[in-house]
């Protein structure tokens, strides 16, 4: 399971860095001076010059090739010396957006089905059941044979449920990355109640519909299924009431 997993990710990533290859260089065969596309006709010869010098297209095409893989991470320093800044914002969404896409990507690779979310969380549940003596011989849900499949292996052969980890690890390593990462245990009693209260809304709402926001609309309108839309519209409104209700928890908005 582990080396077929492990050699479908290495097919991913040839292949990401292969679109990420051509691309670099369908950009630079193309006909036309791409610096004089970008300043116009009455660019003169010194702004063309200085332009190509600032995008670095008077280097070696190796060194510009590097540049190009580089242009999509930002530092250490510029996360953590300066988090709030423009460029610094600009250049981590634009960063999380290609690694989400990229990432959904290898998920539909491996495990043959669009990323998805929430059933590790009703595996999980089901799982730590089965510990305290429930049978699922009772539920029809749990009965479908990949179900049931699923329940009786191991937790790391369930995609989801690795996918989910990293998520988790990911999360803080990239706050810590930024210099963000502070865990606190302190919080109010309405807090918690609010977290627990919104926590099995959601988990219910997104078991019903088949997914959340990743399983039901990232992946849903990446796989041209009409559902991922009609799910984003319950899904603002849903969005609307909740913040309308977090002052009642003590929550600022």
């Amino acid at each position: 399971m582990l080396a077929r997993l492990g050699r479908r990710l290495l097919t991913g990533l040839a292949v990401v860095l292969g679109v990420v290859t051509l691309t670099f260089f369908l950009l630079h065969v193309a006909p036309g001076d791409p610096v004089e596309r970008l300043l116009g006709p009455t660019a003169t010869a010194e702004q063309l010059a200085a332009q190509r010098t600032a995008l670095g297209l008077d280097r070696p095409l190796p060194l510009q090739f590097a540049a190009w893989l580089g242009r999509f991470a930002p530092s250490r320093a510029e996360c953590s010396s300066h988090p709030g800044s423009a460029r610094a914002r600009k250049r981590a969404l634009l960063l999380g957006a290609v690694l989400l896409a990229v990432l959904a990507f290898l998920v539909l690779l491996v495990a043959g089905h669009p990323w998805s979310i929430t059933w590790a969380f009703a595996l999980w549940g089901a799982k730590a059941a089965l510990w305290l003596g429930w049978q699922p011989d009772a539920s029809a849900f749990w009965n479908g044979d990949f179900q049931r499949r699923t329940l009786e292996a191991n937790l790391l052969e369930d995609v989801t449920s690795v996918t989910d980890i990293g998520i988790i690890v990911g999360a803080a390593a990239a706050a810590g990355i930024a210099g963000r990462f502070s865990p606190r245990a302190s919080f109010s009693g309405a807090s918690l109640a609010a977290a627990v209260i919104g926590g099995l809304a959601m988990g219910y709402g997104a078991r019903i519909a088949y997914g959340c926001n990743i399983g039901a609309f990232f992946s849903g309108v990446a796989s041209t299924s009409l559902h991922g839309w009609v799910w984003i519209v319950a899904a603002l409104g849903g969005n609307v009431i909740g913040v309308r209700l977090r002052p009642w928890f003590g929550l600022r908005n």
